[in-house]
């Protein structure tokens, strides 16, 4: 795929991967939630794939909005925050009704914006060293990015409430113990148990992987 900037792209045997490379933090930018929704729109609606994992270059997998581009904005910051929500959350929509399996594997911290695209995958893996954190009210704002959808069907209201409220970080173990993520394994082991998986069902029944995901989404 051409024309990506902050983002890589690679397909091979019917496993895409979508990685967020905008290391050290991987902050989330106009152009890098762009260029997410055209990925993921992508694999949607290409035929030759059926899996897709969705990652990021580095020591963290997102820190959440990037604050020196918020910064920047001035006066027009209102304007860009919502309309960078607004195509974020179009991304987390398509991740979440694509009729194929989404596989999150999840380095370093999810804070943000950036935990709830950790968590919209249909299987979270995390590596040992990751942590999980909502990060909003430190200054003052509300979640966005999915979470406050995601997160409660997961783990429950309480529990949601607790972490939103307090922004403690919760550990890849934790996160495993509280049903937030499927599994947790070596960081250096991540992304070829992720790749491994993806293969496997990229060769599985992907119309009934499709059908599988409508009737659960029906139960929320």
């Amino acid at each position: 795929m051409e024309n990506l900037d902050h983002i890589k792209f690679t397909e091979d045997e019917g496993v895409a991967v979508i990685t967020l490379d905008r290391p050290k933090v991987n902050g989330l930018t106009p152009e890098a939630v762009a260029e997410l929704r055209k990925t993921v729109h992508h694999c949607r609606y290409a035929d030759s794939i059926r899996c897709v994992v969705i990652t990021a270059a580095g020591r963290m997998f997102s820190a959440g909005a990037d604050i020196n581009v918020m910064i920047e904005a001035k006066d027009q910051i209102d304007v860009m925050t919502r309309k960078m929500a607004e195509v974020l959350h179009e991304s987390l929509s398509i991740i979440m009704r694509m009729e194929k399996p989404v596989i999150t594997a999840v380095n370093g911290f999810a804070a943000g914006g950036g935990l709830g695209l950790s968590l919209s995958g249909d299987i979270v893996i995390a590596g040992e060293g990751a942590k999980f954190t909502f990060a909003y009210t430190n200054s003052g704002l509300t979640p966005d990015g999915g979470s406050t959808y995601i997160i409660p069907r997961l783990i429950g209201v309480r529990r949601t409430g607790v972490l939103a409220f307090s922004n403690r970080p919760l550990s890849a173990q934790e996160a495993l113990e509280w049903n937030m993520v499927t599994q947790v394994v070596p960081d250096d082991q991540l992304m070829d148990t992720a790749m491994g998986l993806a293969k496997k069902l990229a060769k599985g029944p992907t119309d009934a992987y499709g059908y599988i995901k409508k009737l659960m989404m029906m139960t929320h």
